[in-house]
């Protein structure tokens, strides 16, 4: 695995260094040629408790995130590859530090006046997903959008996965599964929207404690308080059922999550400046997980 990223990493350095040097050939033949980056710094406090008041989780974290693109654009084609990473630094005795990679690459093209298609291969690096807390992933999606209007947009997309986790010392086990996710936009006006999400997942897994089934609802309205500042309400609803870990009383495992948060967006200029602050109700039918807690978040960054 480490190989390969190694190989995926030379092969994007290659391809930016051949686009750059080939910029003036490109925009001759009609391409535009748009490379960009990003770096961003979060803040993020976090307390969770069981529903006994005990503390499970009390804690403060820093992550620097570095994010390198580069977009060819011609005739409503737009190709683009990315290469994103982040550092998350835990505080405090006793919590260890984590880090992602992320490496996509994209294409979209409008099929007809008021359709859009988009094809996305992507791979993470030592992510954090809901079965595992040390999880490679490669990933294809086909993301269909139909805007007749600029009021009204809707979104359908389908996303197969491929995962290995990393189990210790033991031998690492594999795991696969789809994921759709649907989405409708409701634009009252610039940066002034109302969006309803829902998304079915699964992953299937020989590792019994891996499997799982999740489906999720939410909503968020955005409104614009100034030209560069606006603020987002939203609440999203999560519920989990696991294929092989089991209750004491020997059910399969249920969790269920209830998310309200605010988030505050300032973006002046190349600036991007965001608040956010979510409580967070778990759910289970294991009473040991039935928990709740905050979770507030600060992050500044700059595009470049």
């Amino acid at each position: 695995m480490n190989h390969m990223l190694r190989i995926a990493g030379r092969m994007m350095l290659a391809g930016l260094a051949l686009a750059a040097a080939s910029r003036t050939v490109a925009q001759d033949e009609g391409w535009q040629l748009q490379p960009d980056a990003r770096i961003e710094v979060q803040t993020v406090s976090a307390q969770t408790t069981t529903r006994d008041n005990d503390l499970i989780v009390d804690g403060e974290a820093i992550s620097v995130r570095g994010q390198v693109g580069l977009a060819l654009e011609k005739r409503g084609v737009r190709l683009r590859v990315e290469a994103d990473r982040i550092e998350v630094f835990r505080l405090g005795e006793g919590r260890r530090d984590i880090a992602r990679d992320r490496f996509s690459a994209t294409v979209q093209t409008d099929i007809e006046k008021d359709w859009e298609l988009q094809l996305q291969a992507r791979h993470y690096d030592d992510v954090v997903s809901v079965e595992s807390n040390d999880t490679d992933e490669w990933q294809g999606s086909a993301r269909v959008t139909w805007e007749p209007k600029r009021e009204h947009r809707l979104r359908l997309q389908g996303t197969w996965r491929e995962r290995e986790y990393a189990n210790g010392a033991n031998a690492e086990t594999t795991g696969e599964g789809a994921r759709v996710d649907a989405q409708y936009r409701r634009r009252f006006g610039r940066y002034h929207y109302l969006a309803f999400d829902l998304r079915a997942e699964s992953i299937r897994s020989d590792d019994a404690r891996r499997g799982y089934e999740r489906d999720s609802a939410g909503v968020a309205y955005t409104r614009p308080i100034t030209p560069d500042l606006r603020v987002r309400p939203a609440i999203e609803v999560i519920r989990t059922r696991f294929d092989g870990r089991l209750t004491d009383t020997g059910e399969r495992r249920r969790d269920s999550l209830v998310v309200p948060e605010v988030e505050l967006l300032w973006w002046p200029g190349k600036w991007r400046i965001e608040a956010e602050a979510k409580y967070i109700f778990a759910g289970s039918n294991e009473p040991v997980r039935e928990r709740e807690g905050y979770r507030l978040s600060v992050s500044v960054g700059y595009a470049f």
